[in-house]
């Protein structure tokens, strides 16, 4: 019973990590994402967004590492579809490769996606399977990757991922983040979260809360949010866990949170145990200023769960600078009828949008390679670029130097007719920027470097 509440709790974090991922941005206005001219929306196959072919034909002929042919690309995605039946990482690969392939691939090799479902507890199983077979991982995550990077670093088997989430592999070596969902020692919803104790609801600042998951990751990001939204003015007056595996009755909780005259709450953990908890209050008439839900309620689902307490509660969403779902800027539209086209009937997320653009990335770096597609020209050519936004899908991301990001995002708020834009005074087209990053001043962890398993830039092919 104690390991299936274990694993229980840490179906929270599973469900979590998709929505602390998403760093963006370097201010300006004019590479902001949000547009794209280079293709049209009716004309998906030549480009995507304001990048141009992205993949295409050739005579490649050589087989220079592992994982590619003449004829192929062996790259590996992973995803906890066995454990949570969230397809959505699947989703993207199946719909990226389709459309790449369809196009002639990159220099006319194939890219064939091995799916490594690492079914919460197996990454380490997979990612020795990926270490013996791919060339590269793309468009990805694992809620307990922390339990493969050491392997994955040892092999020298380079990773684009969608999302990270343990603090070993938060940044760590021989990994590109397209769309950063983290970057070491900085937190991600800084600006937004001072944002609503400052400009919003100023006078929630004296009386923040957070409740928080029981579990090894969540309790992690707690502490992160606790530390730098005091940092940002917030003083909280109720911080509270609850079991990982759920909880029946929020009765208490929401009591708890009215007798300490909580104003603004942020939440870690499983959407749907937010809806029952936000049922409670809206019951008691107790209406907070503002809830902070993680971007794992941005979506249908939790818009129809929160039923009433959708108008009543002030549920607001950090994307990190990414595009909202129902954006109409070209990028968003050409998601949609790639969705459409090759994965009719499944719905479009936003960890499979930042899927998306980890898969850009990757085939435009592997596309300059040519046909001597190596590991160190794959990683040389990706990192190199400064301004990366997915063809126009999120804010600029510097790839070659992440580190300090900055700081851009853009706030969706919940209304009884679904998520809306929120009046947050954007800055550089769809997105704000003006707020400089936090540093966290305590040690939470670093990440694996190459130095750590005996290993140098020189040993990777």
């Amino acid at each position: 019973m104690k390991s299936h509440r274990m694993l229980i709790g840490l179906m929270a974090a599973v469900l979590l990590v998709a929505g602390c991922s998403g760093r963006s941005g370097d201010g300006g206005e004019d590479d902001q994402g949000g547009g794209g001219s280079a293709s049209s929306a009716s004309d998906i196959a030549s480009g995507f967004g304001d990048l141009s072919d992205v993949c295409q034909g050739g005579s490649a002929s050589s087989a220079p590492t592992q994982g590619v042919t003449a004829q192929d690309i062996k790259v590996g995605v992973f995803s906890d579809v066995g454990f949570n039946k969230n397809a959505e990482f699947v989703n993207a690969a199946n719909v990226f490769t389709s459309w790449c392939n369809e196009l002639g691939g990159i220099n006319g090799r194939k890219v064939v996606a091995n799916i490594r479902d690492s079914r919460l507890m197996d990454v380490r199983k997979q990612m020795l399977n990926a270490c013996r077979d791919d060339f590269a991982l793309v468009g990805g995550g694992a809620a307990l990757d922390g339990l493969g990077v050491k392997e994955r670093v040892s092999c020298l088997l380079p990773s684009f991922p969608a999302q990270v989430a343990q603090l070993t592999s938060v940044g760590s070596a021989l990994e590109v983040a397209a769309d950063p969902t983290q970057v070491p020692g900085y937190d991600p919803y800084f600006g937004f979260r001072q944002w609503l104790i400052k400009d919003a609801h100023p006078d929630s600042a004296n009386a923040v809360g957070i409740i928080n998951g029981d579990s090894p990751v969540t309790k992690v990001l707690g502490e992160q949010a606790v530390e730098s939204t005091e940092a940002a003015g917030g003083t909280f007056v109720y911080n509270d866990l609850y079991p990982g595996m759920g909880v029946s009755d929020w009765t208490p909780y929401a009591q708890a949170m009215k007798s300490k005259g909580v104003k603004g709450l942020i939440f870690y953990g499983e959407f749907s145990q937010l809806a029952k908890l936000e049922s409670v209050l809206t019951s008691m008439e107790y209406k907070l200023d503002w809830i902070d839900t993680n971007s794992s309620a941005y979506g249908e689902q939790f818009a129809d769960l929160a039923g009433t307490s959708a108008g009543y509660q002030s549920n607001y969403v950090d994307l990190g600078g990414n595009l909202p779902l129902s954006s109409d800027a070209l990028p968003m539209k050409q998601l949609n009828e790639l969705w459409e086209k090759y994965a009719p009937g499944e719905k479009l997320t936003l960890p499979a949008v930042r899927a998306m653009s980890a898969w850009l990335l990757f085939a435009k770096s592997a596309s300059a390679c040519g046909d001597d597609l190596t590991r160190t020209c794959l990683l040389s050519t990706a990192t190199a670029e400064t301004a990366w936004t997915g063809g126009g899908l999120h804010a600029s991301v510097n790839v070659s130097q992440p580190a300090p990001p900055s700081g851009c995002f853009n706030i969706e708020q919940l209304t009884p007719e679904g998520w809306e834009t929120a009046d947050f005074k954007p800055d550089a087209g769809p997105f704000r920027c003006n707020v400089p990053p936090y540093k966290y001043t305590k040690n939470y962890g670093t990440p694996l470097t190459l130095a750590d398993v005996g290993k140098t830039m020189a040993d990777v092919k």
